[in-house]
Formats: C-alpha cells, structure tokens, sequence
C-alpha cells in the first residue's frame, strides 16, 4: 500500500502510456484485419478504409465499448486474492499492457495478422497464475472465453454463409441480377443501420448518458433502431441510383455491374465492422488501464468500479492513432490470402463478422475480432466450394494465433518479475 502511495503519479502515468500502446497495437493490426476484406474486394482503397475506421473504430469505442471492459478487467482475476495486495495487481495489469503491446509491435512489422484479445488474456492469465497464485485465476472464466474462440468463428462463418448464399438465390443466379441487385442490396442496408443504431441504444447510449437518467427498453431501441435502418435504406437507395449498368464491362464478367451495387453496400458493411470492432476490442486496451487507475484511486482491489470516460477516449484515440500510423502493413492480409474476394463476397464476410462482435460485445464476451473475420471470410469461401479456399494460407494464419497465446504470457511475467524488482 504504501508503495502504490509513494508512485502513484509515476504508476498512473506508465499505465496510460501502456495503455495507449496497447491501444496503438489494436488499431495496427486489429483494425487492418477488420477493414482487409474491403480492400481486398476493391470496393474500397486503402486511404478510404482508413478514414472510415478511424471514424467508426473511434465512435464505436467511445460509445459501445464498456460492456467488454467489466469481463476483461474483473472476470478472469480474482479480486479476493489480491485483497491485502493491490499493489500486484497494478504491476500484473502494467505488465499485461506493455506485453501485449510489445507483441502486437512485433507481429504488426512482420505483417501477421493476430488477435489482441489472445495477447491480452494470455499476457493477464501469465502474470496472474505464474507472479501471483494459481488460484488468482478465474479458470472458469477462462474456459468460457477460450470457447468462444471456437464458437465466435464458428457463428461467424455460419452467418456469412447464409448471407451470401441469399446473395446468390436472391440475385447472383437471376437473369437480370443487376436489377435484382437494386432491389434486394436496399434490404440488407436496413440489417447494417438496425444492427449498429441496436448496439449503441442498448449498450453505448446506457453508459455515456447514464449521469442523464437516459435509458431504454428493447422495445424502444429496437423501434428506433428500426428508424435508424430505414434512413440508412433510403440514403443507400439514392447512392444506388447513381449507379449506371456498365454494359461492355459485362461483356468480360457478368456480374460486373453488379458487383459495382455491391461495393456501395460495403461502404455501409464497412462502416458498421468498425464500428463493431471498436466496441469490443477497446476493452483489449482499457479494461486493465481501468483496473490500475480504480485500484491507485481507491488503494484497494474492487469488483466493480466505474468506468471514467478519459479512458474510453485513451483507448478509442490509440486504435485511432495505431491504424494510421502502421495500419497498411496487414490491411490486405484477409482481404486476399484467405480466399479471392468481391464486393458481393466482402459484404457477407463483413456482415457477417460484424453482427458476430456486435452480439459479443453486447453479452460481455471478448472475442477475438481477427477469428471472427476469418470465420467470416471461410464461410464466404466454403459457400463457394473448398476448392476457392487457400488452405496454405489459412494454416499459417492458425499458427500465428496459437503462438500469440504463449509470446504474451512470457513477456507479461518477465515484465511484472521487473516491475516487481524496481518498484519494491
């Protein structure tokens, strides 16, 4: 105790700072995932993609993301344990950032596309049952979150498939699929604004505006949710209007005016993929900043405890600052590896993806929004046959994951082991 009053400024300090980095890691290699199957498809450039994730990644942090935070921060430790000393919990939770952070840096220069949320539960996970107890642990949360590694994916692909396999009945296999496209693409614009306006009535508006006595029922946010979707419909109607049959394109490919409605539609996918990563993944960087500053302020390990805006705005900023600064490097790593992708392919797997981190951020569930995505793309490719799949690709992919686990437990307990040392 006296320790965490005697370096509380310099403790503060450090822990935002890793925070952010941790942050910065998210929005590097996270957020180029989550944006690769819009510029693999075409449908977007490069400079677009980064621009509208910098927008959505950071409403969608700022405004959606403490669900997650409470499952990351007081869900895998447990907090009795750590009751006469706090202060291991506050270099535990440095380590876990900085360790995170330091493998997301590394993986990032190297172009591999991993999940932040393995690194930040395997680096919380090391420091905790190595540096504390075994019993610290709340293995059960654990195994929880692990299957949803599984499950994620799983739902993921499934939603995907489904979504592109109406794709295909609805207007892929029609005789006139560019009139189909026009008709039916309106549709699904209704399904992204009813699915991003649901998550932030719900679960975004319930927190920012808690100190205003502002809350809803699901019915009242599913009524204006419903709103929302039917803007966004009428404003994707007008945007498609504008969008003339090429006919001596179709000549080489017969979908290419179709393909030209679907890549207005992934603007809207795309939008609402940031959206939904920024919601769950900001917990990546913010839940263990907010267990440090909750446990300085107060000088005891709480359950509970509220989450300060600034922090959310840490967070969201970092992703931000992250994705365009290093972004690029693993933009198009999904968007081409995995399997080859159109707009019409993109849509689904982004759609897809999105309604599946949508859903696990409003539960509380961190999952990995990198296996999401692939989960997504795979359903994609597997509703066009095995043979579209690269399955080399998909292999090294599942390798980076399974590494990442370990890289972020040993660095988190070799830094908490130097904390530890210089701090007492």
């Amino acid at each position: 105790m006296e320790i965490l009053t005697e370096y509380n400024t310099i403790l503060l300090v450090l822990v935002c700072a890793f925070g952010f980095f941790m942050a910065w890691g998210v929005g590097a290699n996270d957020v180029a995932n989550a944006m690769g199957t819009s510029v693999g498809s075409k449908a977007l450039t490069i400079k677009q993609a980064i621009i509208i994730a910098m927008i959505f990644e950071f409403a969608g942090a700022y405004l959606a993301g403490g669900e997650v935070t409470k499952t990351i921060r007081k869900g895998l430790i447990d907090a009795d344990v750590l009751a006469g000393s706090p202060e291991l919990l506050v270099f535990g939770m440095m380590s876990a950032l900085l360790a995170a952070g330091t493998w997301l840096l590394v993986a990032t220069m190297r172009g591999w596309p991993v999940s932040t949320t393995h690194s930040i539960i395997g680096a919380i996970v090391g420091f905790a049952a190595v540096g504390i107890s075994v019993d610290a642990v709340k293995w059960g949360k654990v195994g929880s979150v692990v299957a949803s590694w599984v499950v994620a994916p799983v739902l993921a692909g499934t939603i995907s498939f489904i979504l592109f396999r109406s794709v295909q009945k609805l207007i892929l296999t029609q005789e006139n699929p560019f009139a189909r496209a026009k008709k039916y693409i309106p549709i699904y614009m209704f399904g992204v604004g009813f699915l991003m306006a649901m998550v932030t009535i719900l679960k975004g508006l319930k927190h920012v505006f808690k100190s205003e006595g502002i809350s809803f029922s699901f019915g009242e946010a599913a009524l204006l949710a419903t709103g929302v979707g039917i803007i966004v419909a009428i404003i994707g109607k007008l945007l498609l209007n504008r969008v003339h049959r090429d006919e001596p394109a179709e000549k080489e490919n017969r979908f290419a005016s179709v393909e030209k409605v679907f890549a207005v539609l992934m603007i809207f996918t795309a939008c609402a993929m940031a959206f939904a990563h920024g919601s769950n993944d900001v917990a990546n960087a913010v839940g263990p900043l907010a267990a440090v500053v909750s446990v300085l302020n107060s000088g005891v390990v709480e359950a509970k405890a509220v989450m300060p805006p600034w922090i959310l705005l840490l967070g969201a900023s970092g992703i931000v600052v992250g994705l365009a600064t290093l972004g690029f490097k693993v933009m198009a790593t999904i968007g081409k590896k995995i399997t080859e992708l159109t707009p019409s392919r993109g849509f689904a797997a982004e759609l897809g993806a999105a309604g599946t981190v949508v859903v696990a951020s409003g539960t509380g569930l961190p999952v990995s929004t990198t296996q999401v995505l692939v989960g997504a793309v795979l359903g994609v490719g597997l509703a066009r046959g095995i043979g579209a799949l690269n399955l080399r690709a998909i292999g090294t992919i599942f390798m980076s994951w399974i590494v990442t686990l370990p890289a972020g437990a040993g660095l988190a307990i070799l830094f908490f082991f130097l904390f530890k040392g210089i701090f007492s």
